[in-house]
């Protein structure tokens, strides 16, 4: 059930901060939160952006979207600001959470005191696995998945935790919703569909440490640079060496190369002129057909137009 935190009121989250904004919001409240403890009373935009890792320029316009301009000079009120952030997020009230999937990562969520602190009770958890059912973490029974539903309206919940494995995650969320929660966090390595009005937000471990990756690769001299002048001239090369291959090959079917053409031995005498092989013996019809022969077993008989004949 989602109860007014004391000394609040509940006030509607205003829909005209940008996303980008939202996102950086609970950076600067966590930074005002550990001033606040330290009892620092007020901060710069230039505190904040170093802390929050961005520009003093970027403090200055997230905060202008909540009505905040700070004093120039003096900076910002840090207990006022924290109450400003607070309520454009929406924690002047306590929320209700159900945990999907009380594995190792599930279980050490479910265990997490900063949660509670920060306006977040898990009043619910459940999975499917057998063993772990009737298991209490804090003061919270793990409950069997098939009773999801009956959690949900039981609890009031309207935010949904899954940290199930990635097959079962997707129909997990479809439950969720149907059963009236509005927004979801996802820890499973999947992308979840959902329909307009429900929100989700993916975190997503492994894709974390392989950004990490990408930094430590590029420390102490950086990592290795792919040519790609060079990526781009191999395969121009080997592109064009398949289509000269690819052309020779055709060139090579179309082609008609005879082989040497035999000279016909010379004819008997016979009735017609002595000696000049013209008459009409086997010599010149054997001539002809030993071409015509080779010519066809080459495929070039047509192309040539029966000049052996």
């Amino acid at each position: 059930m989602n109860q007014p935190r004391p000394g609040t009121e509940p006030v509607r989250v205003r829909t005209s901060v940008p996303d980008a904004t939202v996102a950086r919001l609970p950076l600067y409240l966590r930074v005002l939160g550990g001033l606040a403890e330290r009892r620092v009373t007020t901060v710069s935009s230039d505190t904040l952006a170093i802390a929050a890792g961005v520009t003093s320029a970027k403090v200055r316009k997230d905060l202008s979207h909540l009505g905040s301009y700070g004093t120039r000079g003096v900076g910002y009120d840090v207990d006022l600001l924290m109450e400003c952030i607070s309520t454009e997020l929406g924690l002047s009230e306590d929320r209700s959470v159900i945990l999907v999937g009380v594995g190792n990562l599930g279980h050490a969520l479910a265990g997490y005191g900063g949660f509670r602190s920060r306006g977040f009770r898990i009043v619910a958890l459940a999975d499917a696995d057998v063993r772990r059912i009737g298991e209490k973490i804090g003061d919270v029974e793990v409950r069997p998945v098939d009773e999801l539903e009956a959690l949900i309206k039981e609890k009031r919940v309207t935010i949904g935790v899954i940290s199930t494995p990635a097959a079962a995650a997707q129909e997990i969320c479809d439950r969720l919703v149907a059963a009236g929660v509005t927004s979801v966090l996802n820890f499973a390595p999947t992308v979840l569909a959902v329909p307009p009005g429900v929100h989700v937000r993916k975190v997503d471990l492994a894709v974390e440490l392989q950004i990490l990756s990408f930094h430590e690769a590029r420390k102490n001299g950086g990592a290795p640079r792919l040519d790609r002048a060079a990526l781009v001239r191999d395969r121009d090369r080997d592109q064009d060496r398949d289509r000269s291959g690819g052309e020779g090959v055709e060139a090579a079917r179309m082609v008609v190369v005879p082989g040497p053409v035999a000279t016909p031995a010379p004819a008997p005498a016979g009735p017609g002129v002595p000696g000049t092989g013209t008459g009409t013996g086997a010599g010149a019809g054997a001539g002809a057909a030993t071409d015509a022969d080779r010519l066809e077993a080459i495929g070039g008989l047509e192309a040539i137009g029966g000049e052996a004949s």
